[in-house]
């Protein structure tokens, strides 16, 4: 793996304690790394990027840099190799220093079935560019009508000699303003006329600049420098080699991107969480209204351990789950178990930190409640923790399906 690590003699933050010392290595490695990241591009300038609408390019740029960008990607195909475990560390690392980036998950699940089904002279064209940060990649599922239920979806793209045509709509499409490539699930045969409803899917990369797309920004809540969007597909004309994959075999290559993918919001919502109780036990221990740090009250001591132990739990869980990711087992179930858990400690985690500032937390200079609605997002998105647990309840405990 090659990456451009910041160098300084201090420990690296937050590493897991973990008793495999070469996953803790390859932690470790990301994690140094990262931290150049984050301290060159603090909190104060992600907050000046949300505030001005504009997605963070000189931090994109400098994780291309520093090879960050690259991680996953194989270094024959321009990439820093390392597999899932290391974008993981870096999408917590980035977090945890309170520059979590919703593209850095996009961009993780987006390339997975591309550097593990496309062609050497796709993957060259589609993934190498991303890995200095020149090209940007978002992701494309979601609809307005289907929902969670990706097999209903109803965009279609349809054979016109060796083209495809695109017609259809996305929703909740993070960063699309700002991506070059797009990544779309689409089906290329109706729900309505297949046996087995994971089939007549397909994968096709898609230059944000054809004719015939158009962006719809939606007015999303959430503090983060990446908007979301509508987006609408026209009679957008494809070459041929946008399709990664068979012609209607992509269900199980979109399952291979959405495992990661969950991986990765698992991190991002650790790294928030913990970033969120530090800022709650540093306020914690200096604040004195009675005479005493209000750190010493159990009433918020207990609140703020549990959230930490919690958090740690799932964070077991979430490297877990990526190691296994890639030795080439089934990480499925806990990919699903680690972001349901994340996801939930990190909730626990912001409102302890919420109730620790009392009134100031509401006081957006303080940074504490502009912490929430990312958070809450996360039990929601990118699928939400309703679905893990029906997952858990049939595919691993062999209960009927409940949906």
């Amino acid at each position: 793996m090659s990456l451009r690590p910041y160098h300084e003699d201090h420990d690296a933050m937050n590493q897991p304690s973990l008793q495999n010392e070469s996953l803790a290595n390859r932690i470790h490695q990301v994690q140094e790394a990262t931290r150049g990241i984050s301290e060159q591009y603090p909190r104060a300038y992600i907050r000046e990027c949300i505030d001005q609408d504009r997605f963070p390019d000189e931090m994109w740029k400098a994780l291309g840099e520093y090879g960050l960008l690259g991680l996953t990607v194989p270094e024959e195909y321009g990439g820093s190799g390392g597999g899932v475990v290391e974008i993981v560390a870096l999408a917590e690392a980035l977090a945890l220093g309170g520059v979590p980036t919703l593209f850095l998950v996009v961009t993780g699940l987006g390339r997975v079935p591309i550097v593990r089904h496309g062609t050497p002279e796709q993957i060259r064209k589609f993934v190498t560019p991303t890995c200095d940060g020149s090209v940007k990649l978002c992701f494309a599922i979601t609809e307005p009508n289907a929902g969670t239920n990706s097999f209903d979806m109803s965009t279609l793209a349809t054979r016109d000699g060796e083209d495809w045509v695109l017609n259809g709509q996305k929703v909740f499409i993070s960063g699309a303003r700002d991506a070059d490539i797009m990544l779309v699930i689409a089906r290329t045969q109706k729900a309505s006329d297949v046996k087995h409803r994971t089939e007549g899917m397909s994968l096709f990369v898609v230059d944000m600049k054809t004719p015939g797309i158009t962006l719809q920004p939606l007015n999303i809540q959430v503090e983060t420098a990446e908007r979301q969007y509508m987006v609408f597909f026209d009679n957008v004309r494809l070459p041929a080699d946008a399709l990664i994959g068979a012609a209607g075999k992509g269900a199980k290559l979109m399952f291979e991107g959405l495992n990661s993918e969950r991986l990765l919001a698992a991190a991002a919502a650790l790294g928030i969480g913990d970033y969120a109780l530090n800022k709650a036990a540093s306020y914690a221990r200096d604040r004195k209204p009675f005479g005493k740090p209000i750190g010493s009250y159990q009433a918020l001591q207990h609140r703020m351990a549990l959230a930490k132990a919690e958090l740690e739990a799932a964070r077991l869980m979430t490297y877990s789950a990526a190691e296994r990711f890639d030795t080439g087992e089934d990480a499925g179930a806990l990919a699903n178990m680690a972001k349901l858990l994340a996801s939930r400690a990190a909730v626990a985690a912001v409102e302890a930190a919420i109730q620790t500032h009392g009134g100031y937390a509401f006081d957006r200079d303080y940074d504490v409640v502009t912490l929430w609605p990312m958070v809450r997002l996360m039990e929601i998105a990118p699928i939400n923790n309703e679905m893990l647990l029906n997952y858990i309840g049939e595919h691993v405990l062999g209960l009927p399906k409940s949906y």
